[in-house]
């Protein structure tokens, strides 16, 4: 993971607004219309250098595909592993429970209405050992175009997947679990090997506490998370921790958010990931309270943090003071200026199709999130 002596470097957490024509594509392929392959790859390749460019004119240091491949961060996998088929029974959050007309405002959207969702009914294993490769080579040859750019890929847990997509077929959810791990293992190691820093998508450390684990105990559910978290590990054990991070989230939606875990209760055991950097959505307003968390719970001296900065589910441009302020604040939490990398606390484009941000809007959020850098930088680098 690459870290500054000189200034504060920003990134964000992966997915970012796609073409429309990419989204009708993604689109029809869900709906199970025939669609051109060859057709489709080369329009992937062509987003891909599209939003790296853009990532690299709004300032972004460490920049990513934004996603381009895939129809949403989560649901990916079923294309890519074999053992799906069917279909799983959606989880309702707890706190759209209590707000129900939330429930379609925030659901009722055509990208999260269109998103397939499998149950697993056979074997996990690997099937599209090339699709991986293909998102690196894509990354890797747009990256030749923005010299002194880094470069990260997201992929889905073990955890997230095995909670999406119903189990069927295993006699437990570890076994679940640990098959999901297994064959996510190629991927996540394409990632690393292609040069690329890998990014393991962990809502489920969080957000499932108020869905799948919304009637259990919090003991039960943190037993969960220490069993992911061992998913995790266990996936990426031949990655040196230095070129993995990991983001957590309580999902990437505008609702009450009101039955969220609080972060002190999971930390301690996120924190025993074998991961070099730990994303946070410290931006939102359920959350902006946590960084005293942070100053409690020490991370490890060796992980860094990327506190979430920009709010991701509002059209407000953050103000790059007010920016800069959440970066100071995250650097006196961790103590130390040279750990801390500024973020988004999720995705802009967590469904394709389903943008809560407009598109024109998420840019200039990545230019205030550059400013707000910059500023911070000179307050405490000057």
């Amino acid at each position: 993971m690459k870290q500054s002596t000189e200034r504060f470097l920003t990134t964000h957490t992966g997915s970012l607004p796609r073409p429309d024509d990419l989204i009708r594509t993604m689109f029809a392929k869900e709906e199970g219309v025939p669609v051109d392959g060859a057709a489709l790859a080369a329009r992937v390749r062509s987003a891909v250098g599209e939003v790296v460019r853009k990532q690299a004119e709004a300032g972004v240091d460490i920049v990513d595909d934004g996603e381009m491949s895939k129809p949403s961060y989560a649901t990916y996998p079923k294309d890519r592993l074999s053992g799906f088929e069917g279909a799983s029974h959606p989880l309702q959050y707890r706190d759209l429970v209590d707000f129900p007309g939330m429930a379609r405002r925030v659901f009722g959207d055509p990208g999260r209405a269109r998103r397939k969702t499998p149950a697993c009914t056979g074997p996990i294993t690997l099937r599209d050992a090339r699709a991986g490769q293909l998102d690196a080579d894509n990354l890797t040859a747009a990256l030749g175009a923005v010299p002194g750019r880094d470069g990260f890929l997201t992929a889905a847990s073990p955890g997230v997947i095995s909670l999406f997509f119903h189990n069927d077929h295993y006699p437990s959810h570890e076994a679940y679990l640990f098959a999901i791990a297994e064959a996510m293992r190629t991927e996540y190691e394409t990632v690393a090997r292609a040069g690329l820093v890998l990014q393991v998508d962990c809502p489920d450390l969080a957000m499932e506490r108020a869905r799948f684990f919304r009637r259990d105990s919090l003991e039960r559910f943190l037993q969960m998370v220490e069993l992911h978290v061992e998913a995790i590990n266990r996936a990426t054990a031949s990655i040196p921790p230095d070129r993995i991070r990991l983001h957590l989230c309580w999902g990437n939606y505008d609702g009450p958010h009101t039955h969220d875990v609080p972060l002190e209760a999971v930390l301690p055991i996120v924190a025993r990931a074998r991961v070099g950097a730990l994303s946070l959505p410290l931006a939102n307003p359920r959350h902006q309270h946590e960084y005293r968390v942070l100053r409690q719970h020490r991370l490890p001296d060796a992980m860094l943090l990327l506190p979430g900065v920009i709010d991701t589910t509002t059209n407000y441009v953050e103000h790059p003071e007010v920016v800069a302020d959440r970066i100071c604040a995250a650097v006196e939490a961790v103590g130390d200026r040279t750990r801390v990398i500024a973020s988004t606390d999720c995705g802009f484009g967590t469904f394709a199709g389903s943008e809560m941000v407009a598109h024109g809007v998420v840019w200039a959020k990545l230019g205030a999130l550059t400013e707000g850098a910059a500023i911070a930088s000179r307050r405490l680098w000057s």
